[in-house]
């Protein structure tokens, strides 16, 4: 641009310049404050779900934490994991009401129920621990419904997190294939894990020894 050497030369540039671009500038400044609001907003927005599910998650908990359940209450916990799972599926909230759901499933002797609720978590949530735990917690109703061999398939998908209790499921599944072998050195793993890990697990050493003891008998 050449040099503009007076005052008002310079305010005319000013001037041509603003009736060129002043229209845009003010339309971007519009916008821009739009935005910010918008943004404000759509926080707030979110902040407010966050919380519904919050306390829905709370109420949850009180409920299942009673020591028995009445028909009154089985049926709000229902209502309540419904809503936090449809108004707020992609939450930690709507994962943990699936892995409390199963639990309460699997009390009331309902399997079906529970296997639905877990593969629910493994194939909607985000979080690897998560759907670690619900891959650990299927393999284990898996082997209670009979099923070693498709339990054995669940597990290979929990995360290292979890590596000391995948191995003691795996243990257990090897158990009940019958390989006594395998069984042992699985659970030897998990302890070892165990230990590396501070993740005491309860229950392990005495199937060590209970297999000790079989297999003397035999």
């Amino acid at each position: 641009m050449a040099e503009l050497k007076t005052e008002e030369e310079q305010l005319e540039a000013i001037k041509r310049w603003w009736k060129e671009n002043g229209t845009s500038l003010i339309a971007g400044v519009v916008i821009a404050g739009a935005g910010v609001f918008g943004w404000n907003a759509w926080q707030d927005y979110q902040a407010g779900k966050a919380e519904a599910a919050s306390m829905r998650y709370q109420q949850l908990l009180d409920l299942t934490g009673r020591d028995e359940l009445g028909e009154q209450a089985r049926q709000r916990v229902t209502e309540l994991v419904s809503e936090i799972t449809d108004e707020h599926g992609k939450t930690l909230y709507a994962d943990l009401a699936r892995l409390l759901d199963a639990r309460l499933a699997v009390d009331g002797g309902n399997r079906g129920q529970a296997q639905a609720a877990l593969e629910a978590v493994i194939d909607g949530s985000e979080r690897d621990y998560i759907t670690g735990l619900a891959r650990l917690r299927l393999a284990r109703l898996q082997l209670a419904e009979g099923s070693p061999e498709t339990a054995l398939a669940t597990l290979e998908g929990v995360p290292e997190a979890l590596a000391a209790q995948r191995a003691e499921v795996r243990g257990d599944a090897q158990h009940a294939l019958g390989r006594p072998d395998r069984a042992r050195e699985a659970w030897r793993n998990a302890l070892t894990l165990a230990d590396e890990r501070d993740q005491p697990l309860y229950g392990v050493q005495l199937k060590l020894d209970d297999l000790g003891v079989e297999e003397a008998t035999l």
